[in-house]
């Protein structure tokens, strides 16, 4: 990384970084990742900007949010819109409210989604995949285990890397089913290590996330004190 181009990132995180400084529930925040779920785009330890009102706002910005989860949580947002195919998003984990985690969008409502050996099918078209080499997957904190590590495509050109620890797993086939309503398919960018939304909330999961239950989109690593090359690194 050179000195100018860590200089322009710190700059074009600057306004997340007020945001959190200022008004910290309005404008922005700030959530520290713990789980490797979303490597290699997040590691463990990273501190997150999130820009709060990316998406409208919902009761679930609030702190006591999960006690007023309306009935119906496929809306119910003020000056709402929704994500992006390929934003990083925070949101109430459907199986436990009292929790923040993170995702990226892969699917909007409408969407025809499935999986095949392992990549996607959105709308009848399998994202491409281009193999990067061999990487590493931190399972836990020191924790590390032998990856394969793929740039992926979405629509509009959209490129985000994805980490797979396996050929064929238990998540990597699923048969195809459409996007409701109001709702989003989100998957972590650690393929074989996240409890997304092919996992139900049943078990653990995500499940098809209400929109509802976004908190705000995820802009960049304000800082990491595990590897100081990822400050400011922009999402």
């Amino acid at each position: 990384m050179t000195l100018r181009k860590f200089a322009r990132d710190i700059l074009s995180c600057l306004p997340v970084l007020l945001g959190i400084l200022t008004i910290h529930s309005a404008l922005a925040a700030a959530y520290m990742v713990p789980s490797a779920s979303m490597e290699p785009t997040l590691m463990i330890g990273d501190q997150i900007g999130v820009v709060v009102p990316s998406y409208g706002l919902s009761t679930a910005n609030l702190p006591f949010g999960h006690a007023l989860k309306p009935r119906d949580s496929s809306g119910g947002r003020l000056f709402g819109h929704l994500p992006r195919r390929g934003d990083v998003v925070v949101f109430r984990a459907p199986a436990n409210l009292h929790q923040t985690w993170i995702k990226r969008v892969i699917g909007l409502p409408g969407d025809r989604i499935a999986l095949v050996h392992g990549h996607v099918v959105l709308n009848g078209a399998e994202l491409p995949w281009k193999d990067m080499g061999p990487a590493r997957e931190e399972s836990r904190r020191g924790i590390w285990l032998p990856a394969e590590r793929y740039d992926e495509t979405l629509p509009g050109n959209v490129h985000h890397d994805i980490l797979k620890l396996t050929q064929d797993g238990e998540l990597d086939n699923i048969a195809p089913f459409m996007v409701p309503a109001g709702h989003l398919f989100v998957m972590g960018d650690n393929r074989d290590n996240s409890a997304d939304s092919r996992v139900s909330v049943a078990e653990g999961g995500v499940g098809l996330l209400p929109v509802w239950n976004l908190q705000g989109q995820a802009r960049a690593v304000l800082w990491s004190w595990r590897d100081i090359t990822r400050t400011a690194l922009i999402l």
